[in-house]
């Protein structure tokens, strides 16, 4: 697991972002079992609720489910679902802005491309 980085996010989301970064390194497999919200706020000294809700957005995007009495596991395709979601994240943080900034400084999709390709 990493450090909680208590700036520029809510913890909640780190918790949730840190465990699909387990899945995604395969650090978590399919049907794995994902710390329980107890044990990631003894880890991370946090509010148990906290844990909780960072623990909820991943079971509602169907990342990870819930075993009745036994804790938390990895949903089978959860790797390709974040992966999807994390893709999907970077067109419209990263990829969106670079089109429409070259554009302003009157870079060709042509120039970029070699930019890119530059680099």
């Amino acid at each position: 697991m990493y450090e909680l980085l208590a700036h520029d996010k809510s913890i909640y989301l780190q918790i949730s972002e840190m465990i699909e970064t387990d899945i995604m390194r395969g650090i978590l497999e399919e049907e794995s079992r994902v710390p329980s919200t107890n044990e990631l706020a003894k880890l991370y000294a946090i509010n148990p609720a906290t844990a909780a809700k960072g623990v909820n957005i991943l079971v509602d995007e169907q990342i990870i489910y819930k075993k009745r009495g036994i804790g938390m596991f990895v949903s089978p395709g959860a790797k390709d679902r974040i992966l999807q979601k994390r893709r999907s994240m970077f067109y419209e943080n990263y990829v969106k802005g670079l089109v429409v900034e070259a554009e302003s400084l009157g870079i060709s999709k042509e120039e970029l491309i070699n930019m890119i390709q530059e680099s």
